[in-house]
């Protein structure tokens, strides 16, 4: 199994306004490495997004302050946030199951 990548720094991680104009499909995943949830759900991330490579990913770290964590209103860890040109079609709060985020990327 590969290392999983790690979470974008504030400094790294896209604004606001750059997450609202791309394009097509966009996963934003916000959490931390050192989270338990965040970890847990990692192999079930590592398990669908091969299947799912028309969407883009975004592994954000997000605390107390973060600009685009607080703008998605993000309160628990990890939240995934499903887009489709810049427009929130889904989320998903502390995934555990494989089949719960395909059916949430196949939805969307």
């Amino acid at each position: 199994m590969s290392t999983p990548k790690p979470y974008l720094i504030e400094t790294e991680a896209p604004a606001r306004v750059e997450v609202d104009a791309l394009p097509g499909l966009t996963l934003l995943e916000f959490g931390t490495d050192w989270c338990g949830h965040c970890r847990a759900a990692q192999p079930a991330l590592a398990e669908v997004l091969p299947q799912h490579p028309q969407w883009r990913h975004f592994k954000v770290e997000d605390g107390p302050g973060r600009p685009l964590g607080r703008s998605y209103r993000v309160k628990l860890w990890p939240t995934l946030v499903l887009l489709r040109d810049g427009q929130e079609v889904a989320r998903l709060v502390r995934p555990t199951q494989a089949a719960d985020i395909s059916a949430a990327l196949n939805i969307a």
